[in-house]
């Protein structure tokens, strides 16, 4: 069960780190489109878990590396957007959501 302060912390680096890579994209990644599906964070909001959305490539492992490459760097920025409102930034950790292929995947079994 997660408690509110989760909850908050949850939407807020949702918001802040959709935000920062949506602005990033053209530069990192030309002609694709990168978005931060749900964020989990752990009760004493050391590590959170984020889940990204990749459209517009076919290699999808490529482009998670690649975030992982510059996690200091986003996470850096984070602080910068977030260190008023929380003490310690947390680690992050990226994962790719694939809750939509998964869908998809029901959906065409189905017909």
């Amino acid at each position: 069960m997660e408690t509110i302060r989760q909850q908050r912390v949850q939407s807020l680096i949702l918001q802040e780190l959709g935000e920062f890579l949506r602005k990033q994209t053209p530069e990192w990644f030309p002609g694709m489109m990168i978005t931060v599906t749900k964020v989990n964070i752990t009760k004493d909001l050391s590590v959170a878990k984020v889940y990204i959305s990749i459209f517009g490539s076919q290699d999808q492992n490529i482009i998670l590396k690649i975030i992982k490459d510059h996690s200091k760097e986003i996470r850096y920025q984070l602080g910068l957007k977030i260190g008023k409102q929380l003490r310690i930034v947390p680690e992050l950790s990226y994962f790719i959501d694939d809750s939509l292929d998964y869908l998809e995947n029901i959906d065409r079994l189905l017909k």
